[in-house]
């Protein structure tokens, strides 16, 4: 976004090749325009509007959208930009404080420290866009704030915060704290919005729905509001006293005021009514026109009253979402704070309710279902240990071993797992991880030259993703026959296009990105030798992977492990006939 500064030209050069005013100008990295509005991940709407404030510069006929200056025509566009909807955006972040940001609060900071941020076009924006949340950069001296939320209406439907921020970087004056810079929140898309429980009086009302009626007011100009006035008590540095308070009107009398002029009900556009009186208002509880359940899909409810969400799983907690396994025992049934293989042993503090004992406790290796030094770890399963990782059938794997379906003795879909417990393979320290990927690459070779013996060659997939509970790294290899091969990739991809799982054009330098930056991402190692990526910017299921090659294999019925589970016994005849068959090949030996 515009700040104080003009734009480096090969920002600005980015942003002019871009219709909607946003450009990504390095993974994860975003830039706006000085004025813009778009829809994030997420579906998270922003507004931005940026730029410093001249207000003998404001409404300049030659005003440069490259300069720092803020304009009159690119407060305009963002003012009519489609992007906005009526009831407004998630975020907006401005350079500057909007001038009347102050009025309403109790806790509002000196207006000498503050006032030269200030910019009086900045309160229409700030009414157009209703932000749910208002980030202001500028500050001189740096400090920062964080305003009471305010309502937008009487009903309480949106509440918006605001938020002054510090300047990052600046040195800590002596005798005074650094102010913050930076600002944590949870926020998601509009049809999820909490609203604040307690809110102040709205600092860009245009009406005062708990004063005396009085005649309309008469809206001043921009240049009148930067005049400095003794009638505008707020912003006046002299002497002046402010007006005698006004008297509130005695509740349940007097008829339902009339809008002031200007003034239209955002929900049928009639300036007759306020929109709390609207008739036209969706009774409590009703379900909008084309609104959809984030849970279920159903369209008959609202996301509070989906029936789903109080479904419970078989340990008797919630249920989890489609797609999640718990890391301590593999079921799809219950949540990993709700398993009970995972809440053996631990202390009584742990097994309170969830909401009682704190964040989410990491998975330890004596826990962990790929650890070794975890007693419950299925063992007659292993086929190889080398001195950094193992080689392990999985539980229900991929080819049926009950008939001639697989050519590979034992089946061959098998797990490369690093025998130190760490999640993935850019959180382990160097010395670590170098001898990990070092021999996780000699097994994938050594299965290749497996695989070619019985007429088959590997499809190899990673989901490598940090989570506040840890997790462990491995790989699954699976072999397909060598007609299939070359198919692999385009199926992968139709699937994924599908899926919304969406692959990097340069796998290679997306890996090392992804791994510098520790960013989660799914991979698959091709036959041919190349691999693909999706970086995991979203929700990711974790059985797409097995689910594109079984139903490449044509067998869609072994999509779900636990419709492929043996006995022990026949997991050991597996283990040992793989076992067997992959001694000559295998490089520990």
């Amino acid at each position: 976004m515009q700040g104080e500064y003009t734009l480096p030209p090969a920002v600005l050069e980015r942003l002019q090749e871009s219709a909607s005013g946003v450009s990504e100008i390095c993974p994860n990295v975003s830039v706006f325009a000085k004025t813009a509005a778009a829809t994030v991940a997420g579906n998270l709407r922003i507004a931005v509007c940026g730029g410093k404030y001249d207000a003998t510069k404001f409404k300049s006929d030659d005003a440069d959208d490259q300069s720092p200056l803020l304009n009159s025509k690119a407060v305009d566009r963002l003012l009519s930009n489609p992007s906005i909807p009526l009831e407004g955006v998630d975020i907006l972040l401005t350079h500057l404080w909007p001038i009347s940001i102050s009025q309403h609060s109790v806790t509002a900071p000196a207006l000498v420290e503050y006032i030269s941020n200030t910019a009086p076009p900045l309160d229409e924006v700030v009414r157009r866009a209703r932000p749910r949340y208002h980030f202001a950069a500028s500050g001189k001296p740096s400090r920062f704030w964080e305003r009471e939320p305010f309502a937008w209406d009487s009903s309480l439907t949106r509440s918006t915060r605001f938020i002054g921020l510090g300047s990052f970087g600046e040195q800590e004056q002596p005798g005074t704290k650094k102010a913050r810079w930076f600002y944590a929140f949870s926020i998601a898309s509009g049809a999820q919005a909490a609203v604040a429980s307690k809110t102040t009086q709205n600092p860009f009302s245009q009406s005062q729905p708990n004063s005396q009626p009085r005649s309309a007011p008469t809206k001043r100009t921009l240049e009148q509001l930067d005049q400095p006035s003794n009638d505008n008590f707020i912003w006046d540095m002299g002497n002046a006293p402010p007006p005698p308070k006004r008297t509130r009107i005695e509740q349940g009398q007097g008829e339902s005021k009339r809008p002031p002029e200007g003034y239209k009900c955002r929900i049928c556009e009639s300036d007759a009514h306020f929109i709390k009186d609207c008739p036209d208002k969706p009774a409590k509880g009703s379900v909008p026109e084309g609104y959809v359940c984030k849970i279920c899909q159903g369209t008959d409810h609202l996301i509070r009253d989906c029936p789903t969400k109080l479904e419970t799983g078989d340990t008797g907690g919630k249920k989890p979402r489609p797609g999640y396994v718990c890391r301590a025992c593999g079921s799809q049934q219950h949540l990993f704070e709700d398993c009970q293989v995972a809440n053996q042993g631990r202390t009584e503090r742990d097994q309170r309710p969830r909401g009682q004992r704190g964040p989410p406790k990491e998975i330890a290796p004596d826990e962990c279902w790929f650890c070794l030094s975890n007693p419950r770890v299925t063992k007659h399963l292993i086929t190889a240990i080398g001195s950094e990782c193992y080689v392990t059938l999985p539980k229900g794997q991929i080819p049926d071993t009950t008939s001639n379906a697989s050519p590979v003795p034992g089946g061959g879909h098998v797990l490369i797992v690093p025998i130190a417990h760490y999640p993935t393979i850019s959180s382990a320290p160097q010395d670590v991880a170098l001898p990990i990927i070092t021999e996780m690459e000699r097994y994938k070779s050594a299965l290749r030259s497996f695989y070619a013996a019985y007429g088959c060659v590997p499809v190899i997939f990673e989901v490598s993703r940090l989570t506040g509970k840890g997790g462990h790294i491995h790989l699954q290899v699976v072999p397909v026959p060598k007609d299939v091969g070359p198919k692999v990739e385009d199926f992968f991809r139709s699937e994924g296009e599908r899926s919304g799982v969406n692959f990097e054009e340069n796998a290679v330098e997306a890996l090392e990105e992804a791994r510098n930056s520790q960013e989660n991402y799914f991979r698959v190692d091709l036959p041919d030798g190349k691999f693909m990526l999706h970086r995991l910017r979203q929700a990711f299921n974790l059985q797409f992977p097995r689910a594109v090659i079984a139903t490449l294999l044509g067998r869609p019925e072994r999509v779900d492990w636990r419709a492929c589970a043996q006995t022990d016994d026949q997991e050991r005849a597996d283990a040992q006939a793989f076992k067997k068959a992959f001694a000559q090949f295998d490089p520990a030996r």
